[in-house]
């Protein structure tokens, strides 16, 4: 079921938070075009029908803390951004230095300081320091549901997340966790 509301704030920060800004200068002239693109260290920007369709299964909202795991270029982290507002919160978390550094000053520019792109170590995934959070977008292909995002999640927070080739939504109930699938995705791998 489409929410009118929630695709109206996807495709707004979509239009607001341009996809060329966050690409390297020699593919930047590609940013319309709808598949994924090298952003160096064999690291892509995922295309931008895979990013809206995991921005409406995350469902987020006006005020809501989000991290980005995979944060890449940044786009995702300042999409979120948009879509959470100055109430909200964005923590996007980046392995690669340069990834981290490129974001930041992309991201700078659209003078929303209630995001970032943190430095993140490898086999430590998320911000445990910063749990728990409303929503978790991970753009990086997982070989198991880390337990970790799932210990920095709230109660009734939602994470997606590609798991072994196949896109996961993950909702933690109070007394459950519900795992919907929604379809074959190819992503970098998470490290």
């Amino acid at each position: 079921m489409r929410r009118k509301g929630k695709t109206g704030g996807i495709d707004q920060a979509m239009a607001t938070i341009h996809r060329a800004d966050f690409l390297p200068e020699e593919v930047r002239h590609l940013a319309g075009v709808d598949e994924a693109l090298p952003i160096g260290f064999a690291q892509t920007n995922s295309q931008p029908r895979t990013v809206k369709a995991m921005l409406r299964l995350l469902e987020v909202h006006p005020g809501h803390k989000v991290l980005d795991v995979g944060a890449g270029s940044g786009w995702s982290t300042g999409l979120l951004g948009h879509i959470v507002g100055e109430r909200g919160r964005v923590m996007g978390v980046e392995l690669l230095p340069e990834l981290v550094r490129r974001a930041n000053a992309v991201l700078d520019a659209y003078d929303m300081p209630w995001i970032e792109v943190r430095q993140g170590n490898q086999g430590n995934l998320g911000l445990r320091e910063e749990a728990p959070f409303d929503r978790i977008l991970v753009s990086a292909e997982a070989d198991y549901l880390p337990e970790s995002l799932m210990e920095q999640m709230r109660q009734n927070g939602i994470m997606v997340i590609p798991v072994r080739g196949e896109l996961l939504r993950v909702e933690k109930r109070p007394d459950d966790v519900v795992v919907t699938r929604h379809g074959p995705f190819s992503f970098v791998p998470l490290l």
